[in-house]
């Protein structure tokens, strides 16, 4: 039995849309919208599993600095030029917190972005994960604006060097 983060694949993406949706609420996005991400950027995409099951997802992808890609809408394509390292969604099944898999999945995003070429990752907390994320080494992109997402979402960034 697999326990920790391994590469998405498509037949995870109905475990993967369900986890959104419980973890995400509001924010959460369609099938469509993960199936394109798995597509574009397969080397971005992990699941974690606990106990054989998937229990948390990760999608991750180079994207464009000042920019942050719609909730539930397609990329189309990744920029050929990327200065950031975007990491799109996180969430994690009350199964898998307390497992060390939110501190795996940051130091994957890490070694991705180094990867990639990218100075820094970015990302939208959303639903109070921002005091999560601040421990990580992220901080507010611009304290006090609203986030890009509306209320309950906040821009943020770390350098990768940081």
């Amino acid at each position: 039995m697999t326990n920790g983060w391994r590469p998405m694949r498509t037949n995870d993406l109905g475990a993967v849309v369900a986890i959104s949706d419980a973890v995400h609420g509001v924010f959460t996005e369609p099938k469509a919208v993960y199936a394109e991400r798995l597509a574009l950027y397969p080397d971005g995409c992990r699941v974690f599993e606990r106990d054989g099951d998937v229990a948390g997802l990760l999608v991750t992808h180079p994207w464009h600095r000042g920019a942050v890609p719609k909730l539930g809408v397609l990329l189309g394509a990744l920029p050929v030029a990327a200065e950031v390292y975007y990491l799109h969604d996180i969430a994690l099944l009350p199964a898998a917190r307390g497992t060390g898999a939110g501190g795996e999945a940051t130091d994957f995003v890490l070694r991705q972005a180094i990867r990639a070429g990218c100075d820094e990752i970015a990302l939208v907390a959303v639903a109070g994960a921002d005091s999560y994320w601040r421990a990580q080494g992220f901080d507010y992109a611009e304290p006090g604006a609203p986030g890009p997402y509306g209320p309950g979402s906040c821009l943020m960034r770390r350098s990768v060097t940081a």
